[in-house]
């Protein structure tokens, strides 16, 4: 428990059966109108209802992230597609999968683990440490209670229970370990000749065959569609601010959110725990009492913290003798957080059954609660109400832009009049993007959309960012059209060459590949053709010095049969061609491999397996359950 704390701050029941025919009859039709309900869901699991609340609200989440993640890249109308949210709803399908395996086979959160999450999250820390006042903030900005987060963060480790016990179980062996750098480490020597460029038979390019290569290839000869936008963004960082708040503004902030700098009452406690096993028989929670009661009876402030150490379960705090530190209400569960408060200074409580097990607490001293004068805030309430006043400013004005310009669609002359702010015009660009705003994913997208491009109508409010918006409209449109030939002529011609003469290098490497499969050396064959021979010893899967197009064959090759090199005819990607040989085959040099990294390489394989483990899992129990999926309510 120790840690945990430290470490804190990521229908109705069933109709009654009516018994007389009649009285049923007389009422049916009445009967059936009010026990109907319509389907709402998004998705059923076994009985289980994902609703459209439910779906939303993972929805809303992943798409805040993955905005905060992204940025500027960030697409919302991705979580518009139906595969995306299908995507999504498939995630919470198996997490209530999962949930259900949990249920059946007796797979529960302990308490502790739930701690030790919250402790690693760093919203909830002030420096590096778990405090009370900003947990309790962060959450009230979330408009949510602790009880409430605390359910959220139980449910997400739930659903990582089983596939993080499947890890656990996951064995990866010697053998499996040595079999995988064999292949990935193995060594090849091998030889190589690249061969020039051979001339083309037919070197001369006519007007006529450049006119029919165009006409045939028209698409990749055309210059793209193009826009000019006018826009008008709004920007916080260039709004002119209010005047700050004066003292008496800021005392009345102050008086008004007093309870915010309200430090709580709390309390230094060290406990000792007896855990009791999840599922516990009667028998095992009598032992577990009697073990507690033992342990409790002789306990004095004096040895408390040496029985700790030997007697306590819970290995976070047992090394500290039971120390806690100092709590206060909220942080530790109700029943815990009762017998603390329950105590007097110096007392030491009898065993009192928590979520963990049997608890035994020693209070050993009291801080009670205090207020933070007006002085010591004031910093602080002026910068949030500055920057708060900022924000207020830069929403209003951007307000007014979306609405200025929806209810005038065709110009953004009245909201650039009637908000000050200029009318600026970005450079032609294409789908690729162009300098500055045009270079947003948000605005290009909007520039060549329907409403924009076709319908002429101002763009709705784009965030380019915090506090940075934009609306846009087309300037100038220029269509796609094909580039002249006259422009394109020498580009055509050389294309037509280059393809001759890749065709001739490929008919010639041919040629000597079939000779060397006959038995002539690669050395006399690339002499034959005014090739060097090159020979690379103990080449790996990743070697710089080779070319990547041959490493890559080398590595596909059969190993070489009866003492004679395998070969092969290289496309070096260019218009040249190489010729291949390898000649020997060589397993890893096991040797060679460090300790550490092999034990990070077990790690690594452990976890690929136990995903596909996870995966066979999460099939088996979707064969294993009813799944309805409602897409149009998605």
């Amino acid at each position: 428990m120790l840690q945990a704390i430290r470490n804190k701050m990521h229908g109705w029941p069933a109709a009654v059966l009516l018994g007389l025919a009649t009285f049923a009859m007389s009422f049916f039709g009445i009967e059936g109108y009010i026990m109907s309900r319509a389907d709402t869901y998004v998705a059923k699991v076994g009985k289980h209802e994902i609703s459209q609340q439910d779906f939303q609200g993972r929805m809303n989440e992943l798409r805040q992230q993955m905005s905060a993640e992204q940025g500027d890249r960030f697409d919302a109308d991705a979580f518009e597609k139906p595969d995306m949210k299908l995507k999504v709803l498939d995630g919470m399908i198996d997490q209530q999968l999962l949930l259900k395996a949990n249920e059946d086979w007796g797979v529960r959160v302990p308490d502790q683990a739930v701690r030790d999450y919250i402790a690693g999250i760093p919203a909830f820390q002030v420096n590096g440490q778990f405090d009370p006042n900003m947990y309790r903030t962060v959450l009230a900005e979330q408009r949510k209670t602790p009880d409430m987060f605390q359910d959220d963060v139980r449910a997400s480790l739930a659903t990582q229970a089983l596939p993080n016990a499947v890890n656990a179980s996951t064995i990866v062996t010697d053998e499996e370990i040595n079999h995988y750098l064999d292949l990935r480490m193995q060594r090849r020597d091998i030889s190589y000749a690249v061969l020039p460029k051979p001339q083309p038979a037919d070197a001369s390019v006519t007007d006529a065959q450049i006119a029919d290569y165009y006409k045939a290839h028209l698409a990749d000869y055309m210059n793209p569609e193009q826009v000019s936008l006018q826009y008008i963004e709004v920007k916080g960082s260039e709004l002119k601010p209010d005047a700050p708040p004066s003292d008496a503004d800021l005392m009345k902030r102050y008086e008004n959110e007093k309870q915010r700098f309200v430090l709580p009452e709390q309390r230094e406690v060290s406990h000792i725990l007896v855990n009791v096993p999840a599922n516990a028989t009667p028998d095992q929670q009598k032992a577990a009492l009697a073990k507690a009661e033992k342990i409790a009876t002789g306990l004095t402030p004096d040895n408390f913290a040496k029985v700790a150490v030997q007697d306590s379960d819970d290995l976070g705090s047992k090394r500290q003798g039971g120390d806690l530190g100092w709590l206060q209400k909220g942080v530790t569960n109700a029943v815990f957080d009762s017998a603390m408060f329950a105590l007097k200074k110096g007392e030491i409580s009898k065993p009192v059954l928590t979520p963990d097990g049997y608890d035994i607490l020693w209070l050993r001293d009291i801080r009670s609660g205090d207020a933070k004068s007006f002085a010591e805030v004031r910093d602080q309430l002026l910068a949030e109400a500055t920057s708060g006043d900022k924000d207020r400013k830069y929403n209003e004005v951007a307000g007014k832009l979306s609405d200025n310009t929806y209810q005038n669609p065709s110009s953004l002359e009245p909201a650039a009049q009637a908000l000050g702010l200029p009318i600026k015009t970005t450079a032609l660009f294409s789908r690729q993007g162009g300098q500055g705003v045009a270079a947003d994913p948000k605005v290009i997208k909007a520039a060549f959309g329907n409403d924009v491009l076709a319908q002429g109508n101002n763009s709705n409010l784009i965030e380019l960012g915090n506090d940075d918006a934009v609306v846009v409209r087309v300037a100038q449109h220029v269509a796609a059209a094909a580039r002249p030939l006259a422009e394109v002529h020498d580009a055509i011609s050389k294309t037509i060459l280059d393809q001759r003469t890749t065709a001739a290098a490929k008919q010639q490497a041919d040629a000597l590949l079939a000779r060397l499969r006959k038995g002539e050396t690669l050395a006399a064959v690339a002499a034959s053709d005014n090739a060097n021979v090159k020979s690379v010893a103990d080449v790996v899967r990743i070697q710089p010095d080779v070319p990547a197009t041959l490493r890559d064959q080398a590595f596909l090759l059969p190993h070489p049969a009866d003492g004679k090199p395998q070969y092969a005819a290289v496309d070096m990607q260019d218009g040249s061609y190489a010729l291949l040989a390898v000649d020997k085959v060589q397993g890893a040099d096991l040797s060679k491999m460090p300790s550490d990294q092999r034990n990070a390489l077990r790690q690594q394989m452990t976890q690929a397996y136990g995903a596909v483990a996870t995966e066979e899992l999460i099939k088996a129990l979707r064969a294993g359950t009813e799944i309805k999926i409602a897409k149009d309510r998605m």
